[in-house]
């Protein structure tokens, strides 16, 4: 097979066509955001379930008997990961609503002990009475928040809870039909265009599994790291913790603030008459924020995905401001999708040589549909 030049970069029109692309595919998703989240878990979970799906057909094993014995283990395990929740849950006597005001006091009260802090050190602080502000303000919100905002979202939560079980499903069907569904798209190629395109199917399969891959491993990494800084320093659920606040690091800036504030509140929680721990944790996230973008981040997703940080950064912004939450999440996997088949399609169009082909191609087959219907 004929392979692209490594190096060779895309103009200006393709770059722009690419961010158009991507934007219009955000607005899209945005308004099919129910589905859109279950095929984004749904990809997830099928680049986590390849692997052993694909050791167990190099053992001699059919396709589709691998896609079954991959899919039953993944929800034997999930069903059992389901049972230790339940039981879990069913140990302490407290309710979620008791437990959650009480992480949030436990918060508020180390917010009031910084102000105070701050106005001992710093004078012109209490002039500016910054503790009674801030207490104000903090006081409003949470009882705004916990009357109004609070129960919206339990609600939709529970909304998106039956779109979710379309994860497990699309998951199935993407490891056992993924292979057809590339040769059927092969096949509608036409031939002059045949082995770059074969090319592009295998760059945009590779590019999702790097980053996808990648970002499972930045999970795992920040998960036992994260915890084990956590659990050094005595803070209660340091695993727990750890998993939460890397998952919502998949959410760039927006989820690493609510994964800190999270961390904080546990631990201030945990200790109310020593605030030192509630900074020791607020150190800990930042030293394995700083270790997941200086070490983490370069040896998984920066590998992943080739983009210069400025695009990366402004199409963050795009992508918020274009989809929420959801577009924070889904425009650099979707990014790095559109870049490749933009740069491929831009190379297809303005190579002569493969337009001389096809060119020829039609008129070959014209010639010889038409060769009996001359006299």
């Amino acid at each position: 097979m004929t392979r692209l030049p490594a190096q060779q970069h895309a103009g200006p029109i393709v770059w722009s066509g690419i961010i158009a692309a991507t934007c219009v595919l955000l607005f899209l998703l945005q308004q099919m955001l129910f589905l859109a989240i279950p095929f984004l878990l749904a990809i997830v979970l099928y680049y986590i379930l390849q692997p052993p799906m694909q050791r167990l057909i190099r053992l001699g094993i059919s396709h589709n008997a691998a896609t079954l014995i991959v899919g039953s283990l993944f929800l034997l395990v999930l069903m059992l990961a389901t049972m230790v929740a339940i039981y879990w849950e069913a140990g302490p006597s407290e309710s979620w609503q008791t437990m959650l005001g009480k992480y949030l006091s436990g918060g508020l009260d180390f917010i009031r002990h910084t102000m105070a802090s701050l106005e001992r050190q710093f004078p012109i602080l209490k002039q500016m009475k910054l503790a009674r502000t801030v207490n104000a303000r903090m006081s409003s919100f949470t009882s705004t928040f916990i009357q109004q905002h609070l129960t919206e979202i339990l609600v939709s939560v529970a909304g998106w809870l039956p779109s979710l079980l379309l994860a497990p499903f699309l998951a199935f069907f993407f490891l056992r039909d993924g292979s057809r569904f590339k040769k059927f798209l092969a096949r509608a190629v036409p031939n002059a265009f045949f082995e770059r395109a074969l090319y592009l199917l295998h760059e945009v399969d590779q590019t999702a599994h790097r980053y996808f891959q990648g970002l499972i491993k930045l999970t795992v990494l920040d998960t036992i790291v994260l915890a084990l800084g956590l659990w050094a320093i005595g803070v209660s659920s340091p695993l727990v913790l750890g998993l939460i606040a890397a998952m919502l690091a998949w959410v760039p800036y927006v989820g690493s603030i609510v994964g800190c504030m999270l961390v904080v509140m546990v631990a201030s929680t945990d200790a109310p008459a020593d605030p030192a721990m509630a900074y020791m944790a607020i150190g800990v996230f930042i030293a394995v924020r700083l270790l997941d973008d200086f070490v983490f981040m370069p040896l998984t997703l920066g590998r992943s995905l080739h983009i210069h940080p400025l695009i990366t950064v402004l199409m963050i912004f795009i992508g918020g401001s274009v989809a929420g939450v959801a577009g924070l999440m889904l425009v650099l996997p979707l990014l790095g999708v559109v870049m490749v088949v933009g740069e491929t399609l831009g190379r297809l169009i303005t190579d002569p040589r493969l337009r001389a082909r096809h060119r020829n191609a039609i008129h070959l087959r014209t010639r010889q549909a038409s060769a009996d219907l001359v006299s």
